[in-house]
């Protein structure tokens, strides 16, 4: 009987990746390794999603950032390292690199220790930097954010792990844009509250290109991708995590108000304005520790492109599930409440 290890489990990619491996059968037991358990997490989703699998599932609480000493009794047959500090805004500089630095290495060690051949490793796209130009794997990385440049550095220090062992240990390394579905909470959740309550406005962004993808997609992309390590050569593969291409925001905009079943007209107010009341809102709210979707951090990475192309899904013809609007409506299906 063999096992899976996710670490950062009770995160949201972390509950849906257990999902996917309990019910494809890949695994007798997934383990989720996590400061805190999805039980007592604020999304009640993802224990709704776990809760058919109480049998095949248990919580292991630990920090990553501290040795790992736990061992599970069976044999692990792959590791998966979802464990990051990753919300922009939210975090000090030190907390980015202190998780994702430590908790990279740590993981690692780990899995040499419990001789796993396996690793999967979400990094992200932050490392590509800010700019408008198209960008793909081969691009070179040019982090400009604390975030962005601990996820790089997290990616050598897995890099390395495979280095060590090259015949035997394979990792795939995901690059994924911005990852939305049920029991996200994050901008996308965010982008249908305001568009379906009538407080979302463009700002000269309706072209602006947001590398996304649904999380069952990247679940499904991850072991896709994994598997074609069966193949000589294959040791290492890193993809980005996007549809194709990455809608525009006016894209997301639109698939929104099909699924929602509304029709609105959508205003378009100067990017100045909304950012000098952003800053203004913030002023009040941050004192009072009022938590508000109007960040102006939020407002200017809505007028930045994240134009992402999955070049090594398409180059290797990965069979994507889902479109933007099918995602939605999946989503919605699934977790309605959210489309309230």
């Amino acid at each position: 009987m063999t096992c899976a290890v996710i670490f950062g489990g009770s995160g949201f990619i972390g509950c849906y990746f257990a999902d996917y491996l309990l019910k494809s059968q890949l695994f007798d037991k997934v383990y989720l390794y996590d400061l805190v358990s999805y039980e007592d997490k604020p999304f009640p989703y993802r224990s709704e999603l776990l809760s058919k699998h109480a049998q095949k599932l248990e919580f292991v609480c630990g920090d990553v950032r501290q040795n790992i000493a736990w061992k599970p009794v069976e044999p692990v047959g792959f590791v998966a390292n979802f464990a990051a500090v990753h919300r922009e805004p939210g975090h000090e500089d030190r907390e980015y690199f202190e998780t994702n630095l430590y908790g990279a290495e740590n993981v690692t060690a780990w899995a040499s220790e419990v001789d796993c051949p396996n690793i999967a490793f979400t990094s992200s796209i932050s490392p590509y930097g800010i700019s408008e130009d198209v960008k793909d794997e081969t691009t070179l990385p040019v982090p400009v954010t604390a975030y962005g440049s601990s996820k790089l550095a997290a990616e050598k220090i897995h890099l390395a792990w495979q280095a060590s062992d090259s015949a035997r240990r394979k990792l795939v390394i995901a690059r994924p844009g911005v990852v939305f579905g049920p029991g996200e909470g994050g901008n996308v959740t965010r982008l249908v509250k305001a568009v379906r309550r009538g407080y979302f406005f463009y700002m000269a962004n309706r072209k602006t290109r947001k590398a996304g993808i649904y999380v069952k997609e990247l679940c499904n992309a991850i072991w896709w991708v994994h598997q074609l390590q069966s193949r000589p050569g294959n040791g290492v593969l890193l993809f980005n995590g996007s549809m194709n291409p990455g809608p525009s925001i006016s894209e997301y905009v639109e698939a929104v108000g099909k699924v929602a079943g509304i029709k609105r007209l959508v205003a378009n107010v100067p990017y100045s304005l909304l950012l000098c009341a952003a800053y203004g809102i913030d002023l009040v709210a941050r004192p009072l520790r009022v938590s508000h979707p109007f960040s102006p951090v939020r407002i200017r990475k809505l007028v930045r492109s994240n134009n992402i192309l999955p070049k090594f899904l398409v180059d290797n013809s990965y069979p994507y599930l889902y479109s933007l609007e099918t995602a939605m409506r999946d989503w919605k299906q699934d977790c309605p409440g959210e489309w309230n």
